[in-house]
């Protein structure tokens, strides 16, 4: 949450550094701001609420100009939306920082500048950092040590681009808790939160590990880590590495919103998380990566950067899993949820599935043999990573028998924290998602974790007693066939939008599903609330007699997910009670399903789909209908209120 970008440049850095904030824009829209050092060494800075092109307008007015800079869009944690508490923070027109994160002891930080004699214009916590470092400058530090001293004394998660105006050819960065990368160009680099916002100039990057700092100059990049044991700052080499999507990939093309765009690539992106991963005897496992600080890599030979881990000793690894533990938040939450029906189904496997802001402030006990799966689209969201650095002090610290087996991420950016601290990773292989609503993120995630079921399988030996495994193969064979059932599904698209019109003026929706539906039914539910402001919950249909069906009525839409299942004929006598109620049925059905539209009941017909894969195939249009209902109510699509894209604060 909250966006930073930053550079030193041999021309005016302005310009790239307000494309660079619309590129993150994604991350927050409360207000933005942008400084520079001025080719006459002064600092300035420019400051507006709301989105970045307020502050383009103000720049239109006072153009500002200077080859190293600073810029933010932010999203508000400390202090409401105003100018005074946009980012840059400035002290004493000397410093200049950005920050992302937040800083929990902020506040006596503040009581003791401010019994040093340093004033406060915001509300912020980000402001003390910067009076911070102009007091470790004024006792006689280089910014770097500077920066360093500063972030030993704080609390919490962060990532900072610091400037100050005696020192033009220096930009200072620092991550702890919070991702920060660093743009390599040619006689130029820079700072951001996320690559995305520096495609413009440079596709190679420096992902800094957690605790890292980087000192830019005009001669080049250094990345200085500290010592164990102390605070001292020593060189390190990090990897540098090519970004897989073009420029092209981070724009809306033809379509009206990121959102809509998201959605319409699905068919393309699902055969991408495919591509090269399934061969005639299942799930090729050198599909899954292991992380060079991975207890693995020795045992694999894995030493620079993401190896390909040993088949061999992947099987093993899966052999040896008794029980899975799902940890994620949001979206990929549900996504979770799904996975936990497929994986005690097809993998035999009992499954836990749990919120990661629940878990990791909780006591736990690992059973053994128990893999510890993470879901996060951006690998930085805090609690997930949170919850894993939790397990993984526990296995450095427990006993033997308390220990997880191994950590897998399933995520959809490679050089992400989540995807370099866990043990395995399988990439998504989604492509950037901008609008914060998730959808092809979701639905990779969905094929992620099918792949993972099946693996876990095959490497336990399947669950048939002759050695054909029968399910394996079928399953083997609707997922290559997944992508064009998705594609039939987006046809829906017209229907679905005509549809939406019926949603235009209510105030409460209702989402019903059974089995792994019920998962699709509450991602349903949330898109509807996060874009359109629609109220929407999800409930378990069998649930209905416990207290949903008294909310009832003629102004109340349900909308359910009716795939044909075992459950169907239960779900039938479920929906049989609203109508008895009043209530208006908006069905998403298989061919195969006898419900006919009438008054009161709107069905539509979804594409035929094997029961394990309904939930990816469903989980379609029920995007669509949130989509088009946010577009008639007129609501900002790509960017709901109070929302930002990748939650990397607490």
């Amino acid at each position: 949450m909250c966006g930073i970008v930053a550079g030193l440049a041999q021309r005016d850095i302005s310009k790239i550094l307000i494309e660079g904030l619309h590129r993150l824009e994604y991350r927050g829209y409360d207000s933005a701001g942008v400084a520079v050092i001025d080719p006459g060494g002064e600092l300035r800075r420019a400051r507006a609420v709301g989105k970045v092109r307020a502050l383009e307008e103000v720049l239109l007015d006072a153009p500002l100009s200077g080859a190293i800079g600073v810029a933010h869009t932010r999203w508000a944690t400390h202090g409401r939306p105003a100018q005074h508490n946009a980012h840059p923070h400035l002290s004493n027109e000397r410093v200049a920082v950005v920050h992302n994160g937040i800083i929990e002891n902020h506040e006596a930080l503040r009581d003791e500048l401010e019994a040093a004699g340093y004033t406060f214009t915001s509300e912020t916590d980000t402001e003390v950092v910067a009076h911070l470092v102009d007091r470790e400058l004024r006792a006689g530090k280089a910014l770097p040590e500077a920066v360093n001293a500063v972030t030993e004394r704080l609390d919490g998660a962060f990532a900072l681009a610091v400037m100050e105006k005696h020192s033009p050819d220096l930009l200072v960065g620092a991550r702890q808790g919070s991702p920060l990368v660093v743009g390599v160009g040619i006689d130029e680099h820079f700072i951001a939160s996320d690559p995305l916002a520096l495609l413009p100039v440079t596709d190679r990057f420096i992902y800094l590990d957690e605790g890292d700092m980087v000192a830019i100059t005009s001669a080049g990049i250094q990345v200085l880590e500290r010592k164990a044991g102390g605070n001292a700052l020593s060189p390190v080499e990090r990897e540098v590495v090519r970004y897989e999507h073009s420029v092209e990939a981070t724009g809306k093309g033809e379509y009206r919103h990121f959102m809509m765009k998201e959605i319409m690539e699905q068919p393309t992106v699902l055969s991408r998380t495919l591509a090269d991963r399934l061969d005639p005897q299942g799930v090729r496992l050198d599909a899954f990566e292991v992380s060079r600080n991975s207890f693995l890599a020795a045992q694999t030979g894995a030493e620079k950067g993401k190896e390909l881990v040993d088949t061999a000793r992947l099987a093993a690894l899966f052999t040896e899993v008794r029980q899975v533990q799902i940890i994620a938040c949001g979206t990929s939450y549900h996504a979770g949820m799904v996975a936990r029906y497929w994986l005690e189904e097809v993998a035999g496997l009992p499954t836990q599935i749990e919120v990661a802001s629940e878990f990791r402030y909780r006591e736990r006990v690992a059973a053994p043999g128990t893999l510890f799966i993470t879901l996060s689209q951006s690998g930085e969201t805090a609690d997930t990573l949170a919850a894993l650095r939790d397990i993984q002090k526990l296995n450095a610290e427990g006993p033997q028998a308390g220990r997880y087996l191994a950590s897998l991420a399933i995520c959809n950016v490679a050089g992400s924290s989540l995807v370099r601290e866990s043990d395995l990773s399988l990439l998504t292989r989604a492509g950037p998602e901008i609008g914060v609503a998730s959808t092809k993120a979701f639905t990779t995630q969905l094929v992620a974790l099918m792949l993972t079921t099946l693996a876990l399988r095959q490497s336990r030996g399947g669950n048939t007693s002759d050695g054909d495994d029968l399910l394996a193969r079928q399953l083997l064979m609707r997922l290559k066939d997944l992508p064009h059932v998705v594609e039939q599904a987006l046809a829906l698209d017209g229907e679905i939008a005509q549809l939406a019109e019926k949603f235009m003026h209510r105030h409460h929706t209702l989402f019903l599903g059974r089995g792994s539906q019920y998962p699709i039914a509450m991602e349903g539910a949330l898109k509807l609330k996060e874009i359109s402001y629609i109220h929407a919950e999800a409930y378990a249909a069998g649930e209905l007699k416990h207290g949903p069906l008294a909310l009832i009525d003629e102004d109340m839409p349900v909308v359910a997910v009716a795939p044909m299942d075992d459950l169907m004929e239960k779900l039938k006598s479920n929906l049989q009670e609203v109508r008895a109620r009043g209530g208006q049925l908006f069905v998403f059905a298989d061919p195969e399903v006898s419900l006919k539209a009438g008054e009161g009941v709107h069905v539509v017909t979804v594409p035929g789909v094997c029961r394990y894969l309904a939930p990816i195939v469903y989980a379609v249009p029920l995007q669509l209908l949130s989509y088009h209902v946010a577009v008639l109510k007129g609501t900002d699509v790509d960017q709901p209120r109070n929302l930002a894209k990748s939650v990397t604060v607490e």
